[in-house]
């Protein structure tokens, strides 16, 4: 299964670069997680709500990511998210960070956010109501 693809655009600034003006490698973990909140956001899901009144949260379990090209200060890049997956207590996304300008692919990463109790930190099952409205995607 593939969702419609998400796309989520972020400028890069001074402090996602290094000395030379070229992005560090972890902001591109930053600019991932960004997109993906903005898509659960998107879907009408915010991850305080979950936590509050569903007692979960989602983070990350494990990460695949290929760095092609480098981002540079300024650079306005577009982040993309697609669910590729659906687990009973897990998603997987795929996404991709493409510099605006040109559409050149820069960063592909394959994300796996696992749903865990927000206070023991332990595997949960994504409750019904959130996987319905996940299953819209």
């Amino acid at each position: 299964m593939v969702s419609a693809q998400f796309c989520w655009p972020i400028r890069v600034y001074w402090e996602d670069t290094d000395a030379g003006g070229v992005v560090y490698h972890a902001s591109y973990l930053r600019f991932l997680e960004r997109a993906r909140s903005e898509y659960l956001r998107h879907l009408g899901i915010e991850q305080e709500t979950l936590r509050k009144d569903n007692g979960i949260v989602f983070v990350v379990r494990d990460i695949a990511i290929g760095f092609l090209k480098p981002a540079r200060l300024d650079d306005l890049l577009d982040v993309t998210v697609a669910l590729t997956e659906r687990r009973p207590a897990s998603l997987v996304f795929e996404q991709k960070i493409l510099r605006a300008a040109d559409g050149l692919p820069l960063v592909e990463a394959r994300v796996r956010a696992a749903c865990v109790d927000a206070a023991a930190f332990r595997p949960r099952p994504i409750p019904d109501d959130l996987f319905v409205e996940i299953s819209k995607a």
